[in-house]
């Protein structure tokens, strides 16, 4: 199998690397040069049609594209240690929260980058006001999830898991960008010391 990425800032790659290292899975990344378009190549749009990455082709030729839809196959191929959850409400409250990162806290991110950010200024047309204003829609992103880490150690409970590595990727994104984290998320900071701590973090 092949594995399509692109090194760091990408978050959605990283997290990808950061699964397979806490799985302890040995499977180089095949690298798509981001900033000369390979992800719009139709090569690459043959195995997705996004023309996003990561992207992983199996051995039979079959193309897994989004990073939760990759790691899953992993967890499925490789249960252990779990990442999604063992127990049928751990593995729903882990679906919840991933969700919830991806919406909540990466969506700002999203927009801030694509129109306020000078790197995505020529890939397509920017509305400034409306990627400014996605700093304060983070920062209350932020406040929430300083609040719901008050009481526990990791993002969906007392384990580490595929939604503290969607939530670490989003944040260490949001510090490249130029949205940091304040001093007043203390909860928060705490939490991504220790996500960060993990040898996985450095995938």
């Amino acid at each position: 199998m092949i594995l399509y990425g692109a090194p760091m800032p990408a978050p959605n790659p990283r997290r990808v690397r950061i699964f397979l290292a806490e799985k302890g899975i040995e499977l180089p990344e095949t690298p798509v040069n981001l900033m000369k378009r390979e992800h719009k190549s139709p090569e690459h749009r043959a195995r997705n049609s996004l023309g996003q990455v990561p992207t992983l082709v199996l051995d039979d030729g079959t193309a897994i594209s989004e990073t939760v839809a990759i790691c899953r196959y992993f967890e499925e191929t490789q249960p252990e240690p779990p990442l999604f959850g063992s127990t049928a409400v751990e593995k729903a409250l882990v679906d919840m929260w991933i969700r919830r990162v991806e919406f909540i806290l990466m969506s700002p991110v999203g927009n801030y980058w694509r129109h306020a950010h000078p790197r995505t200024a020529a890939l397509l047309t920017q509305y400034r006001d409306f990627g400014e204003s996605n700093r304060e829609t983070y920062a209350n992103a932020l406040r929430w999830l300083d609040r719901e880490l008050a009481e526990r150690p990791f993002v969906a409970g007392e384990a580490y898991t595929m939604a503290d590595i969607c939530a670490l990727t989003t944040v260490d994104f949001a510090e490249w960008i130029g949205l940091p984290l304040g001093e007043e998320h203390g909860h928060v900071r705490a939490w991504h010391e220790r996500a960060s701590a993990r040898p996985s973090a450095q995938a």
